[in-house]
């Protein structure tokens, strides 16, 4: 009998017949792991304990103390068995698809009736009855002949269609039964239903969803569900949920008066004061800090002939993104074809462009706040966090291969600067390294995704792989920042890339006096001011950094007599710079603190005859409960030290 060699975890190999299962592997270690198996990592893919293993290979046999593995199962198996409740209940049911998404899972039903939140908890309790059956899970593999007469039998036309969708190219179909109720699905599972926890999901909410994304096609019900290890984490989901919910950025939005959005420009912010304000101080803050950083700031057109979105690849890549516009130019035969554009890189080597360029001025770090327009679906839309129009914090850096490591460890400090400043310590690093179709020998990308890496040890920090998820003309940094509940946001980007440059014809002239192509690396730090500024929003709970707060301080009278007072102390701190109002409305002071308070002003300072008497202020800052009183003097002084903003803090 033929003979596979698997190695283990510790480095040791034993050998077994060909065709072994994962399960029979974990017997023949102990019958503790065996009892306590969920699945198997045969050569870095993830497999069913009862799928079988017919060649050489590194094996790992995992258990519920394996995080990835373990909740990646249990979200799948909830799925499977979310739908099994459903057809319990309604038989008439038809079934479609049900992947693992972030946290949980979601599956797609053709039902006439709406599902109802009583419908939920049916569902629900329904699902417990079949996790507590512990009915086993087992899988066979059938032809697609006999896949697309058993679901033409049962009636589950989505599944047919699902069916004649896989690749006929020899592989076998993979079935999955959970007791007597059947899926169609390339695994893996756990072994029986009672390996879910009863207590650890739960479903969220139903949204409408077209079959395979076409608006032409049927309308379907969508189940969401979350699903953890146990009840714990299930709750602290459930409560970083209500956090969030408290701290969405167009909640508090309209509480602190900053933008509105409506039909008329969809995907389109109306900024009010207020939020203006934070917008143009952290541009004010980035103009800063890339000036100090070596960068020069240029702007680019807003619209653009599609003969350079051609030459850029973007028309034939990108054209269902774009906003077209089309022109009656005077004499022209036919209408000019424009593009609002979607990005700011071709445009910025048609800045490269002008002029010979030396070796000497490498690199060359190229600055934009950038507005962007993007064609994005509506159901896609999320405040100001998925928007249509937006500005970046973009740049590029124009370097030669020599120069690629000393500029990425240079940006990565750059970029860890300002997230501190902004109240972001926790972040990480993701390299993309090279997809399979991808351009360029394989010294080149060996060399490229070296100095990626180096760079990053250079700069002090580790970083995590993304095996083959580069772009197919070079790899890539992506920056994930997390906020203050613990959500995490990709953000900031740099990106290697020797292909614009060869489309663009951009060329510098080296020591050898002959022409060389530069490399381009894109790089952003935000993303997009829009979208930092909801996550900012949110992840302060709408309490800014004081340097940040579109209103800083709010003098608010107790009594009418106070008034010219007030007056003297707006006067007093807006010689200092900084951004006060006064509120000498005939209202009780209770109130007017509620309203600050409820805007998320830093600072409130109330007077009444007593301040007036002993010029004195009444402080009472957002979030506490204690006031102090203090000098006016001593008060200006230092709530004008608390206003500069951390990069003029140092100089």
């Amino acid at each position: 009998m033929a003979q596979v060699s698997l190695t283990f975890p510790d480095g040791n190999a034993r050998e077994f017949p060909a065709g072994v299962t994962a399960a029979e592997v974990a017997a023949s270690i102990s019958k503790s792991l065996s009892k306590k198996a969920i699945s198997a990592t045969v050569n870095g893919a993830h497999y069913d304990l009862q799928w079988p293993i017919d060649a050489d290979a590194s094996v790992a046999i995992n258990t519920m103390a394996d995080e990835a593995p373990a909740l990646e199962l249990i979200r799948h198996d909830l799925a499977h068995v979310m739908a099994r409740a459903v057809q319990s209940l309604w038989p008439d049911v038809k079934v479609t698809i049900g992947p693992v998404i972030e946290n949980g899972w979601y599956y797609d039903f053709d039902r006439e009736e709406p599902f109802t939140p009583e419908d939920l908890g049916a569902i629900e309790a329904k699902m417990r009855e079949i996790i507590n059956a512990r009915d086993p899970v087992r899988t066979e593999v059938w032809s697609r002949s006999d896949a697309i007469a058993h679901y033409e039998k049962t009636g589950e036309p989505y599944k047919v269609e699902l069916v004649g969708m896989i690749p006929d190219d020899g592989q076998p179909i993979r079935m999955y039964w959970h007791g007597d109720w059947q899926d169609l699905c390339r695994g893996p599972h756990l072994q029986h239903t009672g390996q879910l926890p009863a207590d650890g999901f739960k479903l969220m909410s139903v949204a409408g969803a077209y079959w395979r994304g076409d608006s032409d096609r049927a309308m379907l019900q969508r189940i969401y569900g979350v699903g953890f290890k146990d009840r714990k984490d299930l709750k602290a989901h459930l409560t970083m949920l209500e956090e969030a919910a408290k701290r969405d950025h167009r909640k508090l939005g309209r509480e602190m008066d900053l933008f509105h959005m409506q039909e008329e420009a969809p995907g389109q912010i109306f900024w009010h004061p207020n939020g203006w304000r934070i917008y143009t101080l952290l541009q004010d803050y980035m103009r800063r800090k890339q000036d100090a950083d070596g960068y020069v700031e240029v702007n680019t057109p807003q619209v653009v002939n599609r003969k350079l979105w051609e030459a850029s690849g973007h028309w034939d890549n990108y054209q269902e993104n774009m906003f077209i516009v089309e022109v009656d130019e005077e004499h022209a035969r036919e209408k000019t074809i424009n593009a609002l554009k979607p990005m700011n890189c071709p445009c910025h080597v048609q800045v490269f462009n002008q002029g010979l360029k030396s070796y000497r001025d490498l690199p060359l770090r190229m600055a934009e706040f950038g507005s962007c327009n993007r064609y994005e679906p509506s159901g896609a839309l999320h405040g100001i966090m998925r928007v249509r129009g937006f500005t970046q914090d973009d740049a590029h850096i124009f370097c030669t291969d020599a120069q690629i490591e000393y500029e990425t460890k240079k940006f990565i400090e750059f970029l860890a600067g300002i997230y501190a400043d902004l109240g972001f310590e926790d972040w990480t690093i993701k390299l993309s390294t090279r997809p399979e179709k991808r351009i360029g020998s394989e010294e080149s990308w060996d060399r490229v995704e070296a100095a990626l890496g180096d760079a990053c040890k250079a700069a002090g920090y580790d970083f995590e792989l993304q095996e083959g998820e580069g772009a197919f003309y070079g790899p890539k940094l992506e920056f994930t920042l997390t906020d203050a509940i613990g959500r995490d946001w990709q953000c900031g980007t740099l990106q290697v890339d020797p292909n614009l440059p060869e489309r663009l014809d951009a060329t510098y002239i080296g020591q050898d006096g002959a022409k060389h192509r530069p490399v381009m690396l894109h790089r952003a730090v935000l993303g997009s001011f829009e979208r930092f500024i909801g996550i900012l929003i949110e992840s302060h709970a709408g309490r800014l950094p004081f340097w940040l707060a579109p209103r800083q301080v709010v003098v608010a009278s107790i009594i009418s007599e106070a008034d010219e007072y007030v007056q003297e102390v707006v006067a007093a701190l807006r010689a200092k710079g900084l951004r006060v109002e006064a509120d000498i409305r005939n209202e009780k002071i209770n109130y007017k603190v509620r309203e600050h308070s409820l805007a998320k002003v830093p600072v409130i300072l109330a007077v009444g005859a007593r301040e007036v008497e002993e010029r004195t202020v009444t402080v009472r800052r957002l979030g506490e409960k204690q006031t102090s009183v203090a000098p006016l003097d001593a008060t200006v002084d230092a709530l004008s030290l608390e206003a500069i903003a951390p990069d003029q803090a140092t100089q």
